[in-house]
């Protein structure tokens, strides 16, 4: 086994460096405001462009980076290093744009790629967060061949910035899971309210109703009925896509206390000299070094196709899972290094802090990625903790 990064994929990782060191001297800005103004969003978009990380996830013919997932996973573990959610400023458009109509592609994929345009995607309502199935947003048949839809949808991240939502709902009297694609000022969009999170996002998360919103029948995207599963895939990259920023922004934190450590005297000594901070140190390096090596792998397993498609769920819920969580325990442990100034708005420490939280809930909670991981288990054994073979 060979896990060194290709020529290729240590250039895309030193040019997500670039791009990332550029996009940090927004950070205190963004944290002060709540955001950033049009210019910079202007400025960081071209910056993206310029370094030809836009839409990673999307073919070359379309106009993305056309990158595989160990790549994007490579670009990931750099950007995560941002704090104000900055990374999500290089956009990745929805899996699910995969599959528009060549129509659709030119309306809605294509300005996404090429920055003019942003998709958001509305899944969660106040009584189907974990389990999307429990729909109760509906899309009726019209006479026409229209669609109406109606219903509420919260957390929609970058709902305020986006001007088009990919909307999952129940389609017909069957209530087959469809997905449509809805530009946010069709009459009978509203959105309602923009709660105030614990993290600093430059993007909002915002609640939207539905009010006989009405679609024309090629809003559907992918398929009558084919909801779930798209979002399902959606998932699998999504989960791995931030373990690997979730490390990423480990490995930030981590280094940050080192170098705090190292400078910060107490008691006549480097506090770095001081066995309690060695051992945290030490334990935030085995977190950020397995999780690391867990999630390449899985992303090599996705783009190798060594496993069928419910293993490779699995699998990235596992390493969703545990880089989240290990995540979670470095900026734990780097926060109480740096001591009281780690409590400190200005530092990054207590941005990742705050930030990283986040990572254990949206996009499936820890307690589903557990029960993902263990329905595997007892369904069909123990595979989804083995290496592939040849």
């Amino acid at each position: 086994m060979d896990f060194r990064l290709t020529a290729r994929q240590q250039e895309l990782k030193g040019t997500a460096r670039r791009l990332t060191d550029l996009i940090t001297k927004y950070e205190d800005d963004c944290e002060e405001n709540n955001g950033l103004p049009p210019q910079a969003h202007a400025a960081i978009r071209d910056a993206v462009l310029d370094c030809g990380l836009q839409a990673v996830n999307m073919p070359t013919e379309w106009g993305g980076a056309g990158l595989g997932i160990v790549e994007q996973a490579v670009v990931q573990e750099e950007l995560g290093r941002l704090t104000g959610a900055l990374w999500d400023m290089v956009w990745r458009p929805a899996n699910a744009l995969r599959v528009c109509t060549p129509q659709q592609r030119e309306r809605f994929l294509m300005p996404v790629i090429r920055g003019e345009r942003r998709d958001c995607y509305a899944v969660t309502e106040p009584e189907a967060g974990s389990d999307p199935q429990n729909l109760s947003t509906t899309a009726t048949r019209t006479a026409d061949g229209q669609w109406v839809l109606n219903g509420e949808k919260w957390f929609v991240t970058v709902g305020d910035h986006a001007d088009f939502l990919i909307v999952l709902a129940a389609a017909g009297e069957e209530r087959a899971p469809t997905l449509f694609l809805v530009d946010k000022d069709t009459p009978g969009v509203e959105m309602t309210r923009v709660p105030r999170f614990m993290h600093t996002f430059v993007y909002e998360h915002p609640e939207f109703t539905f009010t006989q919103v009405r679609v024309p029948d090629d809003a559907v995207l992918g398929g009558v009925g084919e909801g779930h599963e798209l979002t399902r895939s959606w998932f699998t990259e999504e989960r791995l896509m931030i373990a690997a920023r979730t490390i990423g922004a480990a490995e930030r934190a981590l280094e940050l206390a080192r170098d705090w450590a190292v400078e910060r005297r107490q008691f006549g000594s480097r506090i770095a000299d001081f066995q309690l901070i060695q051992g945290m140190l030490a334990d935030c390096a085995v977190d950020i070094a397995v999780n690391r090596a867990y999630t390449h792998q899985v992303a090599w397993e996705v783009s190798e196709g060594t496993a069928d498609r419910k293993t490779l769920h699995a699998k990235a819920a596992l390493a969703k899972l545990a880089a989240s969580e290990a995540s979670g325990r470095v900026v734990d442990r780097c926060l109480q290094i740096f001591g009281g100034r780690g409590y400190d708005r200005s530092y990054p420490v207590e941005r990742l802090y705050r930030e990283l939280r986040v990572d254990r809930i949206w996009e499936g909670t820890s307690e589903i990625q557990r029960l993902i991981v263990a329905g595997e288990l007892v369904k069909r054994g123990t595979g989804v903790l083995q290496l592939p073979s040849t």
